[in-house]
């Protein structure tokens, strides 16, 4: 029996162990209970103001950890439901028990809520530090992309600056060119009104020696850029015909270039006009005699033909490398050939050099087949003597394995003699002979 004293009117009065039992479950129960749920309110509020400020970070990542906390929070809510049923049934077997084991799940409970707090502020605090490194990343690229789209913009406006300039540049190149084109058509004006001056002034004989002299001139003019350059006039009439000028060119003492010039000229008026064709024959005689590489006819023959006007004409469809020209393309002539010329040196050079390694190559295949011969005979030699040797191991090999056989074969004969050696005993020895097992059988009992 168990007395209970009333609180209020301090009357005691007894009641039996299992309505007192009832009254203190019911008591403890309602405690529990009413704690455990405020306890769990709390948790909840705090849950979802957690949830709250992680859906708008709208990050993924953190949305799942909550998740996988709320996961832990159901099977902590599965584990409180075992522990409260736990708790039901040692409290009908023992209440103090069962009393001392809800303190122990209370505090527990306790830790498991605060270390649940705890994990939450540092999901908070991983989440505040995330978003401030979200914000700097995005003014980061911020900036770089405003630096970019600078640099673009600067990159632009000096293309379009560029661009300006190229225009003015190329009209102020374009207006220069066609000053010096209308100079250049002026000079050249003038020198055919001079030529047509001097025609007019001078005898065939002056108008021939005059454009020599012309051409003498322009060369003297060029002279530095052609330091080891002969050009003369040729004075050689040993064949009973002669050029007027001769032109030969030397690099590294080699000569790249020669060049037989004739001049012709004549005035207009001049009752039998000539062609240039008239002297193509005989200036290819003077260039082959004089062992010169091109032949070139300056004439002022022929003015009203513009195949000659229009420039430098070649005609070696009739003969091998030459050309007619006027004067005033002597010059660029010469430059010309030479720059042809000293290519072809380059090539002939090369092909020296080419040929050269020919014959290195060549020297270096026979060398080559000379050392694969002569390895080829050691080779040859060394595989026959190799099987030579190998046919005579062989030999031993099989006399050995013979003599070995031999070995086995004596081997087991010693074995079989040695076998009937240990079995042979005076009973077998005395077997069907009673004079020997008599004789046997008195020296047993001698010795006895």
């Amino acid at each position: 029996m168990n007395e209970i004293k009333c609180p209020n009117c301090g009357k005691t009065f007894t009641l039996d162990e299992t309505a007192y039992e009832n009254i203190l479950k019911q008591v403890r129960n309602d405690e529990f209970e009413k704690e455990l749920d405020a306890r769990k309110q709390s948790f909840e509020n705090e849950k979802k103001l957690a949830i709250n400020e992680t859906e708008q970070k709208k990050d993924s990542h953190y949305a799942s950890q909550l998740s996988q906390k709320d996961e832990e929070i159901y099977e902590l809510r599965n584990k409180l439901a075992q522990h409260n049923q736990e708790i039901e049934i040692k409290m009908l077997q023992q209440q103090q028990k069962a009393t001392a084991d809800l303190q122990k799940k209370d505090e527990y409970l306790k830790a498991q809520l605060a270390e649940k707090d705890k994990q939450v502020f540092v999901l908070q605090k991983q989440v505040e530090q995330n978003e401030i490194i979200i914000q700097n990343k995005l003014m980061e690229a911020k900036h770089e992309a405003e630096k970019t789209i600078n640099n673009k913009q600067q990159e632009i406006l000096n293309l379009k600056n560029n661009i300006e300039q190229l225009k003015a540049e190329n009209l102020k190149n374009e207006k220069e060119a066609n000053e010096r084109y209308q100079t250049m058509l002026t000079e050249k004006d003038e020198q055919i009104r001079m030529y047509r001056d001097f025609k007019t002034k001078l005898s065939t004989k002056m108008v021939g020696e005059t454009l020599e002299q012309h051409c003498a001139l322009e060369f003297a003019r060029i002279r530095p850029m052609f330091p080891n350059a002969y050009f003369d006039k040729d004075n050689d009439a040993k064949t009973g015909s002669k050029g007027d000028f001769i032109f030969r060119d030397f690099e590294d003492g080699t000569e790249y270039v020669s060049i037989m010039f004739e001049m012709k000229n004549e005035n207009d008026e001049t009752a039998k006009k000539h062609k240039n064709e008239d002297f193509f024959k005989e200036l290819d005689k003077d260039r082959n005699e004089k062992n010169c590489e091109f032949a070139v006819l300056v004439s002022m023959l022929e003015s009203g033909n513009e195949i000659y006007n229009s420039g430098i004409v070649d005609v070696s469809h009739k003969y091998k490398k030459m050309y007619v020209i006027r004067p005033q393309f002597f010059v660029p002539l010469i430059t010309l050939l030479c720059s042809i010329s000293k290519k072809t040196l380059d090539y002939k050079k090369q092909l020296e050099i080419a040929q050269m390694q020919s014959v290195d190559v060549s020297n270096f295949e026979k060398q080559l087949l000379d050392f694969k011969e002569k390895f080829g005979r050691n080779y040859r030699i060394a595989s026959e003597k190799f099987q030579t040797a190998v046919s005579e191991i062989d030999k031993s090999i099989s006399h050995l394995t013979k003599i070995k056989e031999a070995l086995l074969s004596s081997e087991s004969n010693l074995r079989l003699a040695n076998d009937k050696a240990e079995g042979l005993t005076i009973k077998k020895l005395t077997h069907n002979n009673p004079t020997m097992q008599e004789k046997f059988a008195q020296l047993q009992s001698a010795e006895e």
